[in-house]
């Protein structure tokens, strides 16, 4: 890219998720047209997009149409199909690039990435055969490389007998499997690279999950500086080796006093959310920035400290819930993602709150969550 993407281009979107629905909410208050491809017609993104191309992703025509009136497409999730991928840079620009993704989609592809660029992984190793007995140690946990996600596709065993048999309930396909290490805690680093090799990285967050989803992120992470600087210089130094552009989101453990790297994703991340509320510039809005190739936006914080927490379907068991009374106090933000059913374990919005300290925001924002579900 050597012409940046200006108003009023058509910027696509492969995707109809939240991640879409704010990326495009970014584009659109810039002032591009945007068309989103995505078969659930009542998909978050659909609402916001100037075209909603209701179809399935690998649609010859929708795919052909998307190519043809972008200037630039990009993806809201890992797993779009590598040949729709294909098919679109064959018409336009595509970022990130379809082998950036294809890394981040396949947890054996991506591991093996890792592992050649010199960067710190848990010992792993691939399971594809029923009578493997890989020598990692135990306890582990067994992953399938591919379409996991929120702890989906994942088992944790404790011997070789366990992990077989966990391999045959998550259906005999590819796998990887890791020692599960003592963690001190979980972090994430979202950065964008542009076209040009230019970075941005925001403050580094430190994530709580629950169920293998997350839960609870605040930022700046207090972990210190030493490993804060670790993290987002080993961030950078994947997005170099992937010749990323776009958002890139790279989760870290913390283990033993040093960080390990977790898994990729390709796109903004839901422990960037904060970023709508304490960041000059947003994480989607630094989206739409580097995939057009203009001047990455500021990072940095417009509040000492932050939380964020996920709002899942749980909160509807007992009805709608109380939505004013997360914004009490007028330190917290709300966020709902237009999906039309609560399910349990669905991310359905989150709140962000911020204070003076880590530990302020963090109180403030879990206290606004349980307020929701007070009754009368």
């Amino acid at each position: 890219m050597t012409t940046p993407i200006a108003p009023p281009a058509t910027i696509g979107m492969l995707g109809g998720g939240q991640l879409g629905r704010y990326a495009l909410m970014a584009a659109r208050t810039m002032g591009y047209r945007t068309i989103v491809l995505e078969p659930d017609p009542h998909a978050p993104a659909g609402s916001i997009a100037d075209l909603h191309l209701v179809a399935d992703y690998d649609d010859a025509e929708a795919l052909r149409r998307l190519g043809d009136e972008s200037e630039v497409v990009t993806t809201e999730f890992e797993n779009p199909p590598a040949a729709a991928l294909d098919a679109l840079r064959r018409r336009t620009s595509v970022a990130p690039a379809p082998e950036a993704v294809a890394v981040a989609q396949d947890r054996i592809a991506e591991k093996r990435f890792l592992v050649d660029a010199g960067l710190p992984v848990a010992p792993f190793a691939v399971v594809d055969d029923a009578d493997a007995d890989p020598s990692v140690g135990y306890p582990a946990i067994l992953k399938t490389a591919r379409l996991g996600y929120d702890g989906k596709g994942q088992r944790l065993v404790a011997d070789a007998s366990e992990m077989r048999a966990a391999w045959r309930t998550l259906g005999s396909v590819p796998c990887v499997l890791e020692r599960a290490l003592q963690l001190q805690t979980e972090l994430s680093v979202v950065v964008a690279r542009s076209a040009t090799g230019g970075f941005a990285a925001y403050p580094v967050a430190e994530n709580t999950h629950v169920d293998g989803i997350l839960d609870l992120s605040i930022v700046p992470a207090r972990v210190g500086r030493r490993l804060s600087d670790r993290a987002v210089g080993l961030a950078m130094t994947i997005a170099d080796a992937l010749a990323y552009v776009g958002v890139l989101a790279v989760e870290f453990f913390v283990v033993d006093g040093d960080v390990v790297v977790n898994e990729l994703a390709p796109r903004p991340h839901n422990s960037g959310h904060w970023t709508l509320d304490v960041a000059q510039t947003n994480q989607f809005e630094q989206q739409i920035r580097a995939i057009c190739g203009l001047a990455l936006g500021d990072t940095s914080m417009t509040r000492p400290a932050a939380a964020m927490v996920n709002l899942l379907g749980d909160l509807w068991d007992a009805g709608e819930p109380d939505w004013a009374s997360a914004l009490d106090g007028g330190q917290t933000a709300l966020h709902l993602y237009g999906k039309r059913a609560a399910r349990p374990g669905r991310k359905m919005g989150h709140v962000t709150a911020w204070g003076a300290l880590p530990e302020e925001a963090e109180v403030r924002a879990l206290q606004a969550r349980q307020a929701l579900t007070r009754r009368g």
